[in-house]
């Protein structure tokens, strides 16, 4: 049996491809958007993939199962589970085979048992997999989002999510009784999961890419709790504030995802046409250069998104799905790889990119920069006393539970631009995170959306405590 792990930092997510050695057939679990990996690895290794599947609809990425099927000509093959609510709206239209538990797929020599593991969806699979031309014994299961290393699937967010209310108890009490299909499975059995630590599919995960049936028992929080009802409290709890972009990702991964044919870089558009024409409302400025080279001068109205391996997660809160998005970029390869990453959450909508002399070609044009201005702890706590000055903190619950600056105003970055209008516009703003890279997202954010006097704190929180400046805590 060839087994090869694939995974996307940007996305933490994992895909796998199986291949029987013997017969030259290959199945895929999970693919992203991005066919090429797959692909590539099929013909170093001489196989075919034959078969493409996915254990349930994704809320966090495009689906690259049909983007692969059309790739190699491959059958696809996708649950039937979940009740009517819950069916993959395309599979009788790519003539998908339909998985309901206890089937199986053959792939030569190796056999993937479907087990269907309600509670993270309801039409969730794992496939068990066993190697037969080695043993009868299963060799590992490829979890996706029901068992995590060191976590389980979290079960709140169809509620969350995609809006639909009075599920995640239920969906809870259904995760709870598929963990029992896991506990009854051998020691040694290998655990093959969908996501790695940086998702919000959990709220736990851990960063080692496997580990063993055995092990979690030992050390997963989940498998801990023998009561139902605990379980259920504890599983619903502490989890973060799921992306906002999810919702879309539910809606395009159900009716079918847009087969692209590949993954292409954007186009290099001319500067000096784009100054003369100002983009237009109806065209996104996206600037994937680092912070400090946006807060040295950018163009007005642009969001500041680096190019990293969170782009896509913030992109996902922050940029539309409904207009179009011009990159300003370094050079062409970090217009390519940011524009591959907006395309696997399905922002597709990327119209070119524009290299640094956009601008000169700014300037020339008769147009003034923007600059972001940053200020430290000491600057702010002398600000604070000379007047008022409104501080917000643009940190999760968990950060700003943990302790925050004394009248500081909480909005979670992702929640940002949906409560601008609870920010005062005649006075200065500071806008604060951890570290500082947050912060300066939602100074760009802040800025393109009009609100003057904005000023990002150096080193964020964290430099705040280390100077002992003056912190609050939640109910305190």
């Amino acid at each position: 049996m060839f087994f090869q792990r694939f995974y996307d930092e940007g996305l933490a997510q994992a895909s796998y491809l199986i291949g029987c050695q013997q017969t030259g057939e290959a199945i895929v679990v999970d693919a992203n958007r991005d066919a090429d990996p797959y692909v590539a690895c099929a013909l170093r290794e001489g196989l075919r993939i034959a078969v493409v599947t996915e254990t349930h609809i994704h809320a966090d990425f495009v689906s690259g199962s049909r983007e692969l099927v059309a790739r190699t000509d491959a059958s696809l093959a996708i649950s039937g589970e979940g009740g009517p609510d819950w069916q993959y709206a395309f599979a009788a239209r790519d003539h998908a085979r339909v998985l309901h538990n206890g089937d199986s797929i053959t792939i030569g020599s190796v056999r993937l048992d479907v087990l269907h593991t309600p509670g993270h969806t309801p039409e969730h699979l794992a496939f068990l997999v066993t190697d037969q031309a080695s043993s009868a014994q299963p060799v590992g299961l490829l979890s996706g989002d029901f068992v995590f290393v060191g976590d389980v699937g979290r079960p709140d967010l169809l509620e969350k999510a995609a809006h639909i209310r009075g599920t995640m108890q239920q969906s809870a009490r259904d995760l709870f009784r598929s963990l029992a299909r896991f506990r009854v499975l051998p020691d040694f059995v290998q655990l093959w999961p969908g996501h790695g630590a940086g998702s919000a599919c959990g709220k736990a995960l851990g960063a080692m890419p496997q580990s063993t049936v055995g092990y979690e028992r030992i050390a997963n929080w989940a498998l801990g709790l023998d009561d139902e009802d605990t379980f259920v409290q504890a599983v619903l709890s502490g989890q973060p504030d799921p992306p906002r972009y999810f919702a879309e990702m539910k809606r395009v991964n159900r009716d079918g995802p847009r087969v692209l044919g590949g993954l292409s870089a954007p186009a290099a558009l001319d500067a000096r046409r784009f100054a003369s024409a100002s983009a237009g409302a109806a065209t996104l400025l996206v600037d994937v250069r680092s912070t400090a080279d946006f807060a040295a001068g950018h163009i007005p109205g642009s969001l500041n998104l680096p190019n990293g391996r969170s782009l896509a997660a913030w992109a996902g809160w922050l940029v539309p799905y409904d207009r179009d998005v011009v990159l300003l970029a370094p050079a062409a390869r970090d217009a390519a790889s940011a524009a591959r990453q907006l395309s696997l959450i399905g922002l597709d909508r990327v119209t070119g990119w524009l290299a640094p002399d956009a601008l000169d070609a700014w300037t020339a044009a008769g147009g003034a920069l923007a600059r972001s201005a940053q200020i430290s702890p000491a600057e702010l706590h002398a600000r604070q006393q000379d007047g008022p000055v409104t501080v917000v903190d643009v940190r999760n619950d968990d950060e700003w539970q943990a302790g925050h600056l004394a009248g500081a105003l909480h909005i979670p970055l992702g929640r940002l631009e949906e409560r601008l209008e609870e920010i005062p516009r005649d006075r200065p703003v500071v806008v604060q995170c951890q570290g500082g890279t947050r912060s300066a997202i939602a100074a760009s954010l802040l800025q393109a959306n009009g609100i003057p006097q904005v000023s990002d704190l150096a080193g964020g929180f964290g430099a705040w405590t280390r100077e002992a400046r003056p912190v609050e805590h939640e109910g305190v």
